[in-house]
C-alpha cells in the first residue's frame, strides 16, 4: 500500500505540473504540489512505524498541515485533476493511519475545498469529490484488509508447515520407540532363552552329552524363532500381519519358558472376547517381558501367567513368580528398566497401566487395559 500510494502521489504531482503549463504563473502550483507530495511521501512510511497512541497524534498533525496546503494547491491549480488526486492520497493515508472515525472525518472535510464557489457549483462539485473520497477510503480499507489477510494466511501456512514437521518428527520418534520395544520384547526374549539353554548344555555336556544335545536342539529352535521374530519386525514396517489369538500366543510363550528351565502355566478366567490388535499385542509383550525377567532375575522355580477378562470392561494380565522378590529384581540392571518402560508405553497407548509389586515371596507384574 505504501508503494502504491507513493506511485499515485508522483503521478498526481506530474499531473499538476502538466496542467500548470497553461497557467500564466505555473510555479506556484508546482511548488505547492511538490511540497504537498514530498510531505506525503515522507510522512506515510514514518508514521506507520510509530506506536499506536503516538501515531494517531502525529497523523492528526500531518492532516492539519496537509489540508490547508491542499486547499491552497487546489486554488492555485484551479481545481485541477492533479490537485484532486493529491487530496485523495491524503484520504487513503488517513484510512491507513487513523481509526475509522478519524478517517471518516477527513473524508468529509476534503470536499470543503470547493467552499469558494457558488452554492450550486459547490453542491455539484462537493458531492462529486465526496463520492471520490468515499470510494478511495473504501477501496483503501478493502486493500488493507486483503493485505492483512494475506499476511495472516502466510503466517498460518508457516505455522502449519512447522506443525507438519513436528508431526512427522513425532511419528518418526514413535515408530523408532515401537521398533525398540519390539526388538527388546521379541528378539531379546528369544536370545535370553537361547543364552540360558546354551549355559545349561555346557553345564551337562561333560557328564550327559545326550541331554546337552537335546538342550542345544531347543536352543537352535529358539534361535530360529528369534530369526522369525526379526523377519516379522521387518515385515511390520511394510504391513501389519495378522497376529495369532492371544490365548494361543500365551500358551506358546509359557511352553517356551518351561523349555528354558522355569516351569510356567497359563490360567484364563472370565469369558474370552476379541480384543483390538494393539491391546492383544500389549498384553502378549507384557507376558513375554515378565517371563523373561523371571528367568533372568527372579531365581524362581515356577511362574504363572493369569489372564482375566473382567466384567467391568477391563482385561488384566498378571505374571507371578515364587522367586526372591521385588528388591533383587528391581536392582537387576538397565535392561529390565527399559523393558518396563516399553511395557508402560505400550499400555498407555491403549489406555492401560502397568504395576509391579510383591506377590507373597515373589514378584507380580500386572497389566490392566480396557477391553
Amino acid at each position: 500500500m505504501t508503494r502504491a500510494l507513493a506511485v499515485l502521489t508522483l503521478l498526481a504531482l506530474l499531473t499538476v505540473a502538466v496542467e500548470s503549463t497553461d497557467d500564466p504563473h505555473p510555479l506556484l502550483a508546482v511548488a505547492l504540489g511538490t511540497t504537498y507530495a514530498a510531505h506525503a511521501l515522507v510522512a506515510l512510511p514514518w508514521l506507520s512505524r510509530q506506536p499506536v497512541p503516538r501515531r494517531y497524534w502525529l497523523t492528526a498533525a500531518h492532516v492539519c498541515l496537509q489540508l490547508p496546503l491542499g486547499v491552497l494547491l487546489f486554488g492555485a491549480a484551479h481545481a485541477g485533476v492533479g490537485a484532486t488526486l493529491l487530496l485523495l492520497v491524503l484520504v487513503a493515508q488517513c484510512v491507513l493511519l487513523l481509526p475509522l472515525p478519524g478517517a471518516a472525518l477527513v473524508t468529509l472535510l476534503v470536499p470543503l475545498v470547493h467552499l469558494g464557489m457558488g452554492w450550486a457549483d459547490f453542491a455539484r462539485n462537493a458531492v462529486g469529490l465526496l463520492g471520490a473520497a468515499v470510494f478511495t477510503a473504501v477501496v483503501t480499507a478493502l486493500l488493507e484488509e486483503a493485505q492483512r489477510a494475506r499476511a495472516e494466511l502466510a503466517e498460518a501456512n508457516e505455522q502449519l508447515r512447522g506443525h507438519a514437521a513436528q508431526a512427522a518428527e513425532l511419528a518418526t520418534t514413535r515408530e523408532r520407540n515401537r521398533l525398540a520395544r519390539d526388538i527388546h520384547d521379541g528378539l531379546g526374549h528369544h536370545l535370553t532363552v537361547v543364552q540360558m539353554q546354551v549355559q545349561a548344555a555346557r553345564a551337562v555336556l561333560p557328564t550327559d552329552p545326550g541331554r546337552a544335545d537335546a538342550v542345544l536342539a531347543k536352543a537352535q529352535q529358539q534361535a530360529s524363532e528369534a530369526l522369525a521374530e526379526v523377519r516379522r519386525s521387518v515385515a511390520a514396517l511394510r504391513e501389519h500381519p495378522a497376529a495369532p489369538p492371544l490365548r494361543a500366543a500365551l500358551e506358546t510363550l509359557t511352553e517356551e519358558s518351561a523349555a528354558a528351565g522355569v516351569p510356567a502355566t497359563l490360567e484364563v478366567h472370565g469369558t474370552e472376547r476379541e480384543l483390538p490388535a494393539e491391546t492383544s499385542e500389549s498384553l502378549f509383550r507384557s507376558a513375554q517381558e515378565g517371563l523373561t525377567n523371571v528367568r533372568k532375575h527372579a531365581c524362581a522355580t515356577s511362574a504363572r501367567v493369569v489372564l482375566t477378562y473382567g466384567g467391568d470392561g477391563t482385561v488384566r494380565l498378571a505374571v507371578r513368580d515364587d522367586g526372591r522378590g521385588l528388591p533383587a529384581a528391581a536392582g537387576a540392571g538397565d535392561a529390565p528398566t527399559f523393558g518396563l518402560l516399553g511395557l508402560r508405553e505400550r499400555a498407555a497407548r491403549v489406555g492401560g497401566r502397568v504395576t509391579v509389586g510383591s506377590s507373597g515371596s515373589g514378584t507380580e507384574l500386572l497389566v490392566e487395559v480396557p477391553g
